[in-house]
């Protein structure tokens, strides 16, 4: 994937809070295509290995959702978070992590994942296939800014992280913002 592509056209299957229904579990299925998404809007899509995991839950994650207001001030209006994990697990991990700015995608069979060259396997760590981690600045569907971690491979002994941090994000957004301005 690279800049001016524009993302693969994909179904997602996602569970969404329904009050109409009762009991402990007031969720239903509702899909939602990458249009849904991306269409008329400039947003952060990252994506990353794993829900709960280390450097997903304690850095990457946070650092997005502390900093949505940065993001918006720089025309971004929605952030995304995408994993290979289904509706399920995601929605458990933005609760835990008390999100409110930030939304997940759940990429459950990794088919969007796949179609955009970063589907790899992690059976090193008894994960099988995840993402690689990167992040992206989309506008209606295409890719305006590509970051993505170095060493993207199979069973990578290593989880790099820094190219798609918010931080980065953000400056690329601070100087295409000055060179626009200039």
């Amino acid at each position: 994937m690279k800049t001016g592509y524009r993302l693969p056209d994909v179904t997602f299957h996602t569970r969404v809070r329904d009050d109409s229904i009762e009991g402990p579990n007031p969720f239903r299925w509702e899909d939602k295509t990458t249009a849904d998404y991306f269409a008329g809007k400039r947003v952060v899509l990252f994506s990353l290995p794993g829900a709960f995991t280390p450097t997903c839950s304690t850095y990457q994650l946070p650092g997005f959702e502390n900093g949505f207001a940065d993001f918006a001030e720089y025309g971004i209006d929605d952030i995304y978070c995408m994993s290979v994990n289904d509706s399920f697990v995601m929605n458990k991990w933005a609760e835990a992590q008390e999100l409110k700015n930030v939304k997940v995608i759940p990429d459950g069979s990794g088919e969007f994942t796949r179609r955009m060259g970063m589907l790899v396997r992690k059976d090193n760590l008894g994960f099988g296939l995840r993402s690689w981690r990167y992040a992206a600045i989309v506008k209606d569907g295409v890719v305006e800014a590509w970051f993505e971690e170095p060493g993207l491979s199979d069973n990578h002994g290593d989880d790099p992280y820094g190219v798609s941090s918010p931080e980065t994000v953000l400056n690329w957004l601070v100087d295409d913002a000055k060179g626009a301005a200039a």
